[in-house]
């Protein structure tokens, strides 16, 4: 291995411990909560809530997380950046054997999703509201099955490139949390981003593009619910595309 390899350990490590210029989301709250949002969030978010140190102190414990849910799950997977929760609740009302953690930063988002999980009464579904990379360095190795990051900030301007999620730092994160044969999942409607991340995760020994035709990437994922930001692209004239990776 070279010093530069990214499966070089020290290499991975050096960039998941080094502080980023800046965060990869934007603002932190929009416009003010409705009533029953915002009493969802007093009552609800506590217990749907993950602290880092519910996670524990063993790192290296990839069961670790099963204790996070009421009930047995046989897997776990993680939603980064999920919006209003159109998608993290619509996959755990689907598998309710898996365990969910969604990360958002936005707190409207969060209200959003924290109702939602609330009145459907779903016990496999775990909610972060802050930044995720502390939650990414807390999280077991080897301890996740999927990792899905649907339409992230795009940071169009080229002066806030470094501020997209998908950066050498963050893929080893991900390289790092996925089980052998675990997937990550990537959706845009801007296609410089997309060319972005393609080129960043082939030119990655540790993943292999699943794509084998156009349509794998053109059409959405089965199950798909939509989001209300997918339906504004649309709107625009805007396709998305739909990627996905496997971890070796």
């Amino acid at each position: 291995m070279t010093a530069d390899d990214p499966n070089n350990d020290e290499t991975a490590a050096g960039r998941i411990g080094a502080p980023r210029d800046a965060a990869f989301y934007g603002r932190r709250k929009g416009k003010k909560l409705r009533t029953a949002q915002a009493a969802h969030l007093a009552q609800d978010l506590p217990r749907l809530s993950i602290a880092l140190d519910d996670i524990g102190t063993a790192p290296h414990d990839a069961n670790a997380l099963a204790a996070l849910f009421p009930h047995p799950v046989r897997e776990v997977r993680l939603e980064i950046g999920f919006g209003g929760g159109e998608h993290l609740v619509a996959e755990a009302e689907r598998h309710p054997d898996i365990g969910y953690i969604g990360a958002e930063a936005f707190l409207n988002g969060i209200a959003k999703a924290t109702t939602r999980v609330s009145e459907k009464g779903l016990a496999n579904v775990r909610l972060y509201g802050d930044d995720v990379i502390p939650l990414l360095d807390r999280l077991p190795a080897a301890s996740l099955a999927r990792i899905d990051l649907l339409y992230p900030d795009p940071w169009p301007k080229r002066r806030h490139w470094k501020r997209r999620f998908v950066q050498a730092d963050n893929i080893d994160r991900i390289a790092r949390l996925l089980v052998p044969g675990g997937h990550f999942r990537f959706a845009t409607d801007i296609e410089h981003y997309a060319a972005w991340t393609l080129r960043q995760l082939l030119a990655d020994p540790r993943f292999d593009w699943t794509a084998e035709r156009a349509d794998d990437w053109r059409l959405a994922w089965a199950g798909w619910p939509g989001t209300r930001y997918e339906a504004k692209a649309l709107r625009e004239g805007r396709r998305p595309g739909y990627y996905e990776f496997q971890r070796h």
